[in-house]
């Protein structure tokens, strides 16, 4: 296609170095050499009215008067694309995006390779078609390298950072730390309290105190089992701490980040045990393997360059068929989420429109068999 009018940009854009706002400023930025780009949050209500040429680009809130989500139905984009991270491990926290992706010419996925390597024996594998994969970013000057050196073994240390609500898989984490009582580990982050690691609290990153406190680490250790493919990886190679990681966080089969097995918390500290004592040289030709790694591949220049090919193609394909019965999976999880309770009010206007839409799917799928009589 020809290049667009203007880019209308639906993501946070703030000038924090974390995401989600990295990832709309950085992106924007990159956009800006190409195309008018107007800027959005997420957030924001009401539609926005396309002029012939306009492209909608954006992360589709839970709310259905939402910007992006409005903005969806109005006629006249030249292109519709959704942004957002993916992953098929909690429904409850993706299910009100299955009305949105069949709206849009392609779901921009930003998730790790397991998500994308299982997406097709997933509940999302109608989606499949329309998914296109985008590796996060990071810019390594946000994250300078503060790992000069390795503690001894014996002496090493694991961290993890994060919240400990659903998705992040800080019980198994607890699990893991309680069988390997000869390291330490800690936490940064809020949340309920994870046995077993000494909670340090909320950590400011981009401050010199920050980056001390994380140079006194050796690994960071993700046990997400619903994690799309988290910042804080990436963040944590570029400091040089060496990652290790359930591969439903995301990152799978990554030469500088070492998978431990979901649900097999003794095989799992087992690999941590190896680690903690393994020699230095051989930690420390895993960090330049990650630092080739975000060289090359995990950074936002790479990031923009997927997005401007999606943007400037003319793909456009079809979802594959969906059951009715995988529809109302996912209009349940959609109504009786967080986000659904937040967006859809009470449990009677919860139950009225599961109803509705039952009605809808059960007259579709007759109307479906009368055509093939």
């Amino acid at each position: 296609m020809s290049a667009p009018t203007r880019v209308h940009l639906i993501y946070p854009h703030g000038n924090s170095i974390s995401t989600p706002d990295a990832i709309g400023r950085e992106l924007g930025r990159r956009l800006e050499a190409r195309y008018p780009v107007i800027y959005h949050d997420w957030s924001d209500f009401g539609a926005i009215k396309p002029e012939p040429g306009d492209v909608l680009l954006g992360h589709p809130n839970p709310d259905p008067n939402s910007v992006f989500r409005r903005s969806l139905r109005q006629e006249g984009w030249s292109r519709r694309l959704m942004l957002a991270p993916f992953h098929h491990g909690d429904l409850r926290q993706i299910a009100f995006e299955d009305p949105i992706v069949p709206k849009c010419d392609l779901f921009l996925a930003i998730t790790g390779p397991y998500w994308i390597r299982t997406i097709g024996k997933s509940r999302c594998s109608h989606w499949e078609p329309k998914v296109i994969h985008v590796q996060h970013g990071v810019d390594r000057s946000d994250f300078p390298a503060v790992k000069t050196s390795f503690a001894e073994p014996g002496k090493r240390k694991a961290l993890y950072i994060g919240h400990s609500g659903r998705g992040k898989g800080t019980p198994y984490l607890a699990e893991i730390a309680v069988l390997v009582p000869e390291a330490e580990f800690s936490w940064m982050g809020s949340g309920r309290p994870i046995p077993g690691l000494t909670a340090l609290g909320h950590t400011d990153f981009s401050s010199a105190a920050g980056k001390d406190l994380v140079s006194q680490f050796d690994f960071l250790m993700m046990c997400g089992n619903a994690d799309s493919n988290p910042t804080t990886i990436l963040e944590a190679m570029a400091w040089g701490l060496l990652p290790i990681c359930t591969p439903t966080c995301g990152y799978e089969g990554l030469p500088g980040i070492t998978n431990v097995p979901n649900g097999d918390a003794p095989a799992a500290a087992a690999i941590v045990r190896r680690l903690l004592g393994a020699d230095e040289s051989e930690l420390k030709a895993l960090q330049a393997t990650n630092w080739r790694l975000l060289d090359e591949d995990y950074n936002w220049d790479r990031f923009a360059a997927d997005v401007v090919s999606a943007i400037e193609s003319e793909e456009s394909p079809a979802l594959l068929p969906e059951s009715p019965m995988r529809r109302l999976i996912f209009t349940f999880y959609d109504l009786t989420s967080q986000y659904g309770r937040v967006a859809y009010g009470r449990p009677g206007r919860m139950v009225s429109s599961l109803r509705r839409r039952w009605k809808t799917l059960r007259s579709a799928r007759t109307a479906t068999r009368t055509n093939h009589l």
